[in-house]
């Protein structure tokens, strides 16, 4: 017997009393999923997700890499191989220089002048100079190679079969154009980061082509400058010749007019190209200076003479017979003196003595006097010289006076011919300048590397397009993936029942193939039977006085398991000694006789309408194989199931069987498009909603929980039916519902099953059978939302 005051009461907190059903959810905000953690609740972003989601749909990923990878297979064989050839070339640009204090500075080269030699190299004159130089426009395989990608490649790299158009269906001009606009589009030019070298590329289906192609397209654009500047020059020096002609006459014509005014004027002009009249005053000038200077010098001597200071006048002391005199008259005086101290001054011999001293002194007065003589001479003749020369000077200034007036035109005739002369000098050395340029032929850009023959195609690289083929490969999976997941409306985990529709999941029913299903049900250690337990166990926990007397079983839409589920647990309940009767509620398309395998000739439908004996009522409760198991089954369909459902004999026969039995199980029909199930629901003290796994759609189980809260009923639960446990990602997070824990130290269940012998071989597949499953739930949900929107 199952008795209530024997279940587990949980206490509330605080006040001792047993916890309502409606404690296990309060709301979507505060409600603790089942089975869950609440740090769990809220998780971000999880790797693992993506790494279940591609084992998930791993034959997806699979099938798609391995389509991309043909793809890119084909793709490559599609193309037509293409050979690259690159030359170097230098663009040489005149370096300014600007000096700033002592320091010479190098100006960085002008990047127009690289700009501009990059735009002239892709131009369309020197294109054609090109395809003049090589003779493209006469060969068949430049002007018309095999498309770039085309299906008919592949035949052409399998057989080396090839076709082209023959040169004589295009006229010369049109060969042209295709040659120009061939040379055009596959050659790239490039400047060499922080260089001045220019890469030139050209890319063609022969490697020959290739090189020849960048090597003359470098060589023609040094020619083609060479020929610019050689024109130029010719330009040039034709015109200065010209301008050499013109000045040539002018000066002649103004050196004439020159002479002729000069000699008229009498003006003549010395090899310094200065008048007689001013080369004389300006030696008059030096001589005036000279003079000045040298009677300021007599002068001054004379001034000594006249102060008595003769004896102290340079030339006296610098006089050679002076000093031999006063030599000799020291040298006397000294004698005289000396014997002085002996003899008398009239002794014969002092006497002698200053004979010959008064002698000298005499012959030196007489040589000073002399001297100061020549100085006054000297100083009488600088002051006649002096006077002469300013006599003169001021004669020739008077003269100058005259020439200035006659030179004013002089000098404009003689300017003009200095002008004439200048340009005529100037323009002989351009004229020499220009023929010395044009001879020399400047390059302004010059070779550095030469295009070698390419050895190997630089496109299609297999690699590069195996590897653009498997990202969008990927990409694509990752899309379809998305799509899928997007369009898939049905829950997949538990979470998504606690969180989509708020009820407390009591209980995850492993999916088990359909050929398995009845031995997993027999097998009481099977994984089934431990899940169907542990439902039992979470249904005894369910309400605060334990199980409800009458549970509702029903689902959103049919072929949920609900029968099934109110099979098992009226068999577990059952096992627990209490009293359960198992009524199959569903009046329209009955199922539980057929678990049982009873008849269903008469049962609850023949209740409600009275059309059974009361003899006979004895016999509507059929006892079963299982102990403690009572079935009422729906008996004879009626025209009217909702009307019996909903009458006041329903819920009398509800009440008293609740009397009669421990528990009371109705297998109820779908939510969805019918009303037996809520009218059910508000009899029952409680109801259990069965949700199968990638079947029903959230939308549809959103609608039924809500018919039934509409309709009164007490929703305890939701227990996940036809959950994969076996699958990889599932597995990860409810590992304690795998296979092998349910299975642990039992035998794998032998019997006889179906073996689908009569199906096709892939109809046989579980895997195939989920697929199908899903791409059903999948376009019943993108239906739903479709219609949703509408």
């Amino acid at each position: 017997m199952l008795d209530r005051n024997r279940q587990h009461q949980i206490a509330g907190p605080g006040h001792g009393q047993a916890l309502s059903a409606d404690l296990y959810y309060d709301g979507a905000q505060n409600y603790n999923p089942y089975g869950r953690d609440s740090s769990e609740q809220d998780e971000g972003f999880n790797p693992l997700k993506l790494l279940f989601y591609a084992v998930q749909y791993r034959w997806l990923i699979l099938m798609m890499v391995a389509g991309g990878l043909v793809a890119g297979v084909v793709v490559t064989m599609m193309q037509t191989p293409k050979y690259r050839a690159t030359a170097q070339l230098e663009v040489l640009v005149p370096s300014a220089k600007v000096f700033q204090d002592i320091e010479v500075v190098s100006e960085t080269g002008d990047m127009r002048a690289f700009q501009t030699a990059r735009e002239k190299l892709k131009s369309r004159a020197l294109a054609q100079r090109v395809v003049f130089q090589l003779g493209l426009s006469e060969k068949p395989d430049f002007l018309f190679p095999t498309p770039d990608f085309s299906p008919s490649n592949i035949f052409y790299r399998a057989f080396g079969i090839s076709k082209s158009p023959s040169v004589e269906e295009k006229t010369p001009e049109e060969r042209e154009e295709i040659a120009i606009g061939r040379v055009l589009g596959d050659l790239k030019v490039t400047l060499v980061p922080d260089t001045s070298l220019l890469s030139i590329a050209f890319a063609d289906q022969k490697p020959k082509y290739a090189s020849d192609v960048a090597n003359q397209v470098a060589q023609s654009f040094i020619d083609q400058r060479l020929d610019q500047t050689s024109e130029t020059s010719d330009l040039a020096r034709q015109f200065i010749q010209e301008q050499v002609l013109q000045v040539k006459q002018k000066l002649q014509k103004s050196e004439e007019e020159l002479v002729a005014y000069a000699k008229d004027a009498g003006i003549t002009i010395t090899g310094e190209e200065k008048s007689l009249i001013g080369s004389n005053i300006e030696t008059l000038n030096t001589a005036l200076a000279t003079a000045i200077q040298e009677r300021l010098d007599a002068g001054r001597m004379v001034d000594q003479i006249d102060k008595g200071r003769a004896a102290s006048l340079g030339p006296v002391l610098e006089s050679e017979g002076l000093q031999k005199i006063t030599e000799k008259l020291s040298d006397l005086t000294s004698q005289y003196q000396q014997k002085l101290g002996i003899l008398k001054p009239g002794f014969p011999e002092m006497q002698q003595l200053q004979a010959q001293i008064k002698e000298l002194q005499r012959l030196y007065d007489n040589g000073v006097l002399t001297i100061t003589d020549s100085l006054r001479q000297r100083y009488q003749e600088a002051q006649n010289k002096e006077a002469d020369l300013k006599t003169k000077l001021a004669e020739m200034e008077t003269q100058q006076v005259i020439f200035n007036d006659k030179n004013i035109k002089y000098t404009i005739l003689k300017r003009e011919v200095d002008s004439n002369r200048s340009q005529y000098d100037n323009l002989i050395a351009k004229l020499n300048e220009v023929g010395v340029s044009s001879e020399l032929k400047t390059q302004s850009a010059a070779i550095v590397d030469f295009a070698t023959l390419p050895n190997r195609p630089y496109s299609p690289l297999l690699t590069i397009n195996l590897a653009i083929a498997l990202f969008f490969s990927m990409a694509l999976s990752a899309s379809i993936i998305y799509i899928i997941e997007l369009l898939n409306n049905t829950f997949t985990n538990p979470e998504q029942i606690e969180k989509e529709l708020g009820l407390a999941l009591l209980g995850i029913l492993p999916l088990v193939d359909d050929r398995e299903l009845i031995a997993s049900i027999a097998d009481q250690k099977s994984g089934l039977s431990e899940a169907y337990r542990s439902l039992r166990t979470s249904l005894q926990f369910s309400g605060a006085e334990g199980a409800p007397r009458s549970l509702l079983v029903t689902s959103s839409e049919p072929s949920e398991g609900k029968s099934t589920t109110s099979f098992k647990l009226g068999q577990d309940f059952a096992a627990l000694g209490a009293r359960v009767l198992i009524v199959d509620g569903d009046l329209r398309k009955p199922n539980l006789h057929r678990l049982f395998g009873l008849d269903n000739t008469i049962g609850l439908s023949n209740l409600l309408t009275n059309t059974v004996r009361k003899e006979d009522l004895a016999s509507i409760f059929r006892a079963t194989k299982y102990p403690n198991v009572t079935v009422l089954t729906s008996g004879t369909i009626p025209p009217n199931p909702a009307d019996l459902l909903s009458s006041p004999k329903m819920a009398l026969i509800i009440t008293n069987l609740g009397k009669r039995f421990d528990l009371v199980i109705i297998d109820a029909p779908p939510v969805v498009g019918l009303s037996d199930a809520p009218i059910l629901s508000r009899l029952a003290e409680g109801t259990l909603m069965v949700i199968s796994t990638n079947q029903v759609t959230r939308k549809s189980a959103k609608t039924a929980l809500k018919r039934l809260r509409s309709a009164g009923a007490n929703v305890v639960g939701a227990a996940m039916s036809k959950f994969a446990v076996n699958k990889f990602d599932y597995n990860y997070a409810y590992k304690y519902m795998n296979y092998q824990y349910y299975d642990y130290g039992t035998p794998k269940i032998e019997g006889k099953v179906d073996d689908g012998a009569d199906q096709p071989a892939y109809a046989k597949s579980p895997a195939f059978r989920r697929l199908v499953r899903r791409i059903r739930s999948s376009v019943g949900g993108f239906v739903d939302r479709a219609k949703s929107i509408s």
